[in-house]
């Protein structure tokens, strides 16, 4: 052979090394991102959804009236009733805080119907801790 035949075998040989090399790495770094997967907490959870995903904080400020009512008063009005907030925002039952603004909150539902059960739990564990000051 030719030394540049042997250079290009040689080089040939090192690219398919490392892209083996790498794929290994690519597999242990997954396996390391899994392993180090965090439990997070119902509150934390909840705040995220509150804040992120569902934009309820668009509509409901903590401590006073919005576009909806605030969580403070939410929460102490379901309380006051015996109220079902996981209920009713699976809209299995009717509103019992401020229901002329009902209508504003049913365009809402489209995003909530994509919440599980574990994150609606958590959007109430938030509202509550949040207006009662217990935190998780």
């Amino acid at each position: 052979m030719h030394d540049m035949q042997k250079i290009m075998v040689l080089l040939a040989a090192i690219v398919l090394l490392s892209a083996g090399c790498q794929s290994e790495k690519k597999e242990k770094s997954t396996i390391k991102i899994g392993a180090k997967k965090e439990k997070v907490s119902s509150f934390d959870m909840g705040k995220s959804i509150f804040n992120g995903k569902g934009k309820c904080y668009t509509c409901h400020k903590i401590d006073k009236k919005s576009i909806g009512p605030g969580v403070i008063e939410i929460i102490k009005i379901y309380k006051e009733r015996h109220g079902d907030l996981i209920a009713f925002l699976k809209q299995e039952a009717d509103p019992i805080v401020d229901p002329e603004t009902y209508a504003v909150m049913k365009t809402n539902f489209a995003i909530i119907k994509t919440f599980t059960e574990e994150e609606l739990k958590a959007v109430a564990t938030y509202m509550t801790g949040i207006s009662t000051g217990k935190i998780d």
